[in-house]
């Protein structure tokens, strides 16, 4: 791996179940989450995604692809991201990367994930490169 190369995209579709189980697995009882009544009534078309499920799907595609190139020893140590248009129901999110720094001990990824109305996400993962179980050196 080196600075500037590509990881290859992620294309998730956005379901009422995606939303609805992402809310209920993070604990976010907020309504605009499963009450499509709710979400209306307050300005949204529809319900949409969390940010914990934002969270948590970007650093699957960080593991997924590290996995595939370093095996299962790569530990994430900080995921920092900041929200931009909502995810709906039946929108596709595509999430890319990119190689920021690899050095001995991290690795730094850029994300963006996208979708029909523009960037639904944008943040950085830092990733410790384990060398054995139970190491992070």
């Amino acid at each position: 791996m080196t600075p500037g190369e590509e990881l290859p995209p992620l294309t998730i579709p956005i379901t009422r179940t995606l939303v609805i189980a992402g809310a209920i697995a993070s604990r976010d009882y907020q309504d605009v989450h499963h009450d499509a009544e709710a979400a209306r009534a307050k300005g949204a078309p529809d319900i949409f995604l969390n940010i914990l499920t934002t969270n948590g799907l970007v650093g699957r595609y960080v593991t997924d692809y590290l996995t595939g190139r370093c095996g299962p020893n790569a530990v994430l140590r900080k995921v920092s991201i900041r929200l931009g248009v909502p995810s709906y129901p039946g929108d596709v999110l595509v999430l890319t990367g990119r190689i920021l720094s690899v050095n001995e001990r991290t690795i730094e990824i850029s994300v963006v994930g996208t979708n029909r109305l523009g960037r639904h996400v944008t943040g950085t993962v830092v990733v410790a490169r384990s060398h054995g179980p139970g190491t992070t050196t």
